[in-house]
């Protein structure tokens, strides 16, 4: 396949646009094969099948690097509780929060968690996104997380996308642990770890280290074992305070570290040492009120890879639009729409440890979104307009 007569946003060093006003795309076996100005095509591209995009804009296909996307139920009526005024206790107190998911989550079956998950997969891919984090954690017992993992892995059975599965079994605490958290990580998180990886489920780990959720000892345990299995490691850190989650995780060399809202200048440094890749997610900025800004003059000073995602979740980021998020990093994080852009294609792709993708040169995969759109600049601008006109993964066209 070629495609020519198109504009192209290469991102190939993965900082900038990377602009060929008017190039071509040579696509072979499912790779990028060459590209360059169309002017430029070599003879042997030229007797192939070509179509002309008659100048519409390609770049590479989207990433969500930090989604839930698979769970039971939602928390819609949680959200209008809220909304009328009930306070934290009162929506717990009423089987609201995470409970209320947990409880759906461990009711449904592996094909039930993976049909009620599509909807949410289909918004993504409806906006040029080819591969899709998917966590667990809403399980917080053995089987519920298994099945969480595997429902997820199914996810490419129905769909062409890829799917990386992480295992966020330091979540949360359960009801039935919730007074020794110490007990969950011992006897439920670690050797349910073990049963993922053995069972090929895991492509990293995770977890939630926060004074809700689990401290830095905790994590540490849970990173260890990862370690001694050969999964990477990424972290939710100083997403409501700091309690030093962002230096542990460099110190395992995270892949990434998400929200970070209370990310010091020290944490950054630390990042940038590491290679870690900072996760920002305005999705649950917005939708939980917090005024503290990540530090992102910080990471810009010491060069920390900034990604962005849609934090897709039932509670706190009922985010399904990779688009809106590029538009909240700038408008809420202000981030440059290259920043957006680059924050969800080659930078997302590092977050996943993925090397393949992200980025449009020889020898990655075609993996492409391409647009009814003449700058880069308008998919951060434009708020709940889609103009994707195709997407290829893998170099397999999908009509938008």
């Amino acid at each position: 396949m070629l495609l020519r007569n198109a504009k192209i946003v290469t991102i190939e060093d993965q900082d900038s646009y990377g602009l060929i006003e008017c190039g071509a795309i040579a696509i072979k076996d499912g790779l990028i094969d060459w590209v360059g100005a169309d002017e430029a095509i070599p003879a042997a591209y030229l007797d192939g099948p070509a179509r002309d995009l008659e100048g519409r804009l390609i770049t590479p296909a989207l990433i969500d690097c930090h989604t839930h996307v698979v769970h039971g139920g939602d928390r819609a009526v949680e959200f209008e509780m809220r909304l009328k005024g009930a306070s934290y206790e009162e929506v717990a107190r009423a089987g609201g929060g995470i409970v209320s998911t947990v409880k759906a989550t461990r009711e449904a079956s592996i094909e039930d968690l993976m049909t009620s998950a599509l909807p949410r997969v289909d918004a993504l891919l409806a906006e040029g996104v080819s591969v899709i984090e998917v966590k667990s954690g809403y399980g917080l017992d053995r089987e519920t997380e298994l099945n969480m993992l595997r429902a997820a892995r199914k996810i490419a059975d129905h769909r062409n996308v890829r799917i990386k599965t992480t295992f966020l079994g330091a979540h949360a605490v359960p009801v039935e642990y919730k007074d020794n958290p110490d007990d969950y990580i011992d006897d439920v998180c670690i050797p349910t770890l073990k049963a993922a990886h053995t069972e090929g489920l895991v492509d990293a780990v995770d977890g939630f280290c926060e004074g809700i959720a689990f401290n830095t000892d905790q994590i540490r345990r849970v990173f260890d074992v990862a370690r001694a299995l050969g999964i990477p490691v990424k972290l939710h850190a100083e997403q409501l305070s700091n309690i030093g989650g962002t230096k542990l995780a460099a110190e395992y060399g995270a892949i990434s570290v998400d929200h970070i809202e209370y990310a010091t200048e020290e944490d950054a440094i630390a990042m940038a040492k590491s290679g870690s890749v900072a996760v920002l997610l305005p999705g649950a900025f917005y939708t939980l009120h917090e005024t503290q800004l990540p530090p992102i003059d910080a990471f810009r000073k010491h060069g920390v890879p900034m990604a962005i995602a849609t934090d897709c979740n039932p509670g706190s980021s009922p985010l399904a639009s990779i688009l809106l998020t590029m538009n909240m990093s700038c408008t809420l994080f202000r981030l440059t729409p290259e920043e957006a852009l680059v924050g969800a294609t080659a930078h997302a792709a590092r977050a996943l440890g993925l090397s393949d993708t992200g980025r449009i040169k020889v020898g990655l995969r075609a993996d492409l979104a391409i647009w009814n759109a003449k700058h880069p600049a308008e998919l951060a601008y434009r708020i709940g307009f889609n103009p994707l006109f195709e997407r290829i993964v893998g170099g397999e066209s999908t009509a938008a």
